[in-house]
């Protein structure tokens, strides 16, 4: 599961900042290029931008698609549990698992019918080319306006995305039966902040030496029993 769950996470990475970089990058070009700096201008109209637009568009699809199912590994997706949550720890269970089920069902549908759609929208006859079978009267299938690539690899992350996310339903719904508890994501939680200490308050008026003046409302930091531990 660990190799599944990194490639899922560099998955995600990879398309997020590939997508920035690309739209930064067009923009920068759109921009420069307006400006008449002699040479520079002219190279810069000379490259085609045109397939930037629709590069990141497939690249967000594909991003949401597997970060759908990344949400639900992680407990990201937001649920109203209000009611649920005012049952009864067995009433409570039954319904969380069949909500899990429910979403698991949903997804391998979806899943199903993307991938028969993408197999009839040219996948089909890409594979019967690839392997050099005979392709009768199998049709192509269409392209992409600017980019020109087979819409077929860019519906893929339908079936793929939804496979991946009725997986991690099932996941879910295992984990839960098994140990009770489900996915949580704290979304007012920073990485590694926990792992630092605040920074000791020194108070000059604590410091037990004759330096400083003394405050008798307060106790030296060595006296304090937090600081002894």
């Amino acid at each position: 599961m660990k190799i599944l769950d990194r490639l899922e996470e560099w998955i995600i990475t990879f398309l997020m900042g590939g997508a920035t970089a690309i739209i930064f990058l067009s923009v920068v070009h759109r921009y420069l290029a307006g400006i008449s700096i002699p040479g520079l201008q002219d190279w810069l109209l000379s490259l085609n931008f045109s397939w930037a637009q629709e590069l990141c568009i497939i690249m967000f699809v594909w991003m949401a698609k597997f970060g759908a199912a990344y949400g639900v590994r992680t407990g990201i997706h937001v649920g109203v549990d209000v009611m649920i949550n005012r049952l009864n720890d067995s009433n409570r269970a039954k319904f969380i698992v069949f909500g899990l089920l429910a979403g698991a069902l949903f997804t391998g549908i979806v899943a199903t019918l993307g991938g028969h759609f993408v197999w009839e929208n040219g996948a089909h006859y890409a594979f019967l080319h690839f392997t050099g079978a005979e392709l009768g009267d199998i049709p192509e299938g269409p392209t992409t306006p600017d980019l020109e690539w087979p819409t077929w690899i860019v519906y893929s992350a339908i079936p793929l995305g939804s496979s991946l996310m009725c997986f991690r339903f099932l996941q879910v719904t295992w984990g839960f039966l098994r140990t009770g508890e489900l996915p949580h994501h704290d979304h007012g939680h920073v990485d590694g902040l926990e792992d630092e200490l605040p920074p000791v308050d020194a108070n000059p008026y604590s410091l037990d030496d004759n330096l400083h003046a003394h405050d008798l409302k307060h106790k030296p930091l060595g006296d304090r029993e937090g600081d002894r531990k």
